[in-house]
């Protein structure tokens, strides 16, 4: 073998040896610290009480961005030029959020969705124009089932950018109802009836209180308000179940509504 050769080699790695070899140790002391933080993050998540959908993502991320740091420390560390690697880097990244902006957006609203917790799986929303309840929470969309059974696929980024409504976050719902009544009616023996049929129905909250009362004055008749509160579950159900026990109580005590 060329004696050249030998004694260029050996200068190479009397060179570059200490470097990979330095580099080969960075990278395992880096592996042994990415599994710790791997380990420490997850409990930190199960402590916090982050959300089960969000943990295996968020555990990933952290642990492709700690790759991909460790792998661009340790070419530093062994002498590796990085122009030509960051030049390439910046040029997808820059293509890719050009191409990505719209999934990009939803991709971060999904993230403060599930962070921030406006509203959670199994609460009743409305937005888009949609009301339903929240049937999971996906880090692109998310899917509402509307009282109708149609699933309604709606993008994070409009959820994080347009208003949302939850009707169940603060456990209880007003049923708003209004009744026209004749000034022949007596309004305390309404009253009376209508409180009656509100005590008896086991769907209705009796705290808060319900309130009885009469909102509009008119040339033919009064409008009597009714207000209730439930639970904002099955409200459709429970809100037509009181409209047709109030309907009987009134035809029960002989007051007639117009028209009957």
């Amino acid at each position: 073998m060329d004696p050249k050769f030998i004694d260029k080699a050996y200068d190479w790695l009397l060179r570059v040896g200490p470097k990979i070899l330095l580099g080969i140790i960075i990278f395992i002391i880096a592996q042994v610290l990415i599994r710790l933080i791997k380990k420490w993050s997850r409990q930190f998540m199960v402590r916090r009480e982050f959300d089960s959908s969000l943990q295996p993502f968020l555990i990933s991320l952290i642990f492709a961005i700690l790759q991909v740091l460790t792998v661009l420390a340790t070419m530093q560390v062994v002498g590796i030029q990085m122009t030509i690697f960051a030049a390439l880097i910046g040029g997808i990244g820059v293509a890719a959020g050009l191409a990505l902006s719209g999934t990009l957006q939803n991709f971060t609203s999904g993230i403060l969705i599930l962070l921030l917790k406006p509203f959670k799986v199994g609460d009743i929303i409305v937005a888009q124009g949609q009301e339903g309840v929240v049937e999971s929470i996906q880090i692109f969309y998310t899917v509402v089932v509307t009282y109708d059974n149609r699933d309604v696929i709606i993008p994070n980024g409009k959820l994080s950018n347009d208003l949302i409504v939850n009707i169940s976050k603060e456990g209880t719902r007003r049923m708003d109802l209004d009744i026209k009544l004749p000034f022949t009616v007596d309004y305390k023996q309404v009253v009376e009836v209508v409180q009656k049929a509100i005590a008896d129905d086991k769907n209705l909250l009796k705290d808060p209180p319900p309130r009885v009362g009469v909102n509009m004055l008119e040339g033919d008749g009064y409008h009597l308000s009714i207000d209730v509160w439930t639970q904002p579950h099955n409200f459709v159900d429970m809100k037509l179940a009181f409209l047709a026990h109030l309907l009987e109580s009134l035809r029960a005590a002989g007051i007639k509504l117009p028209g009957m």
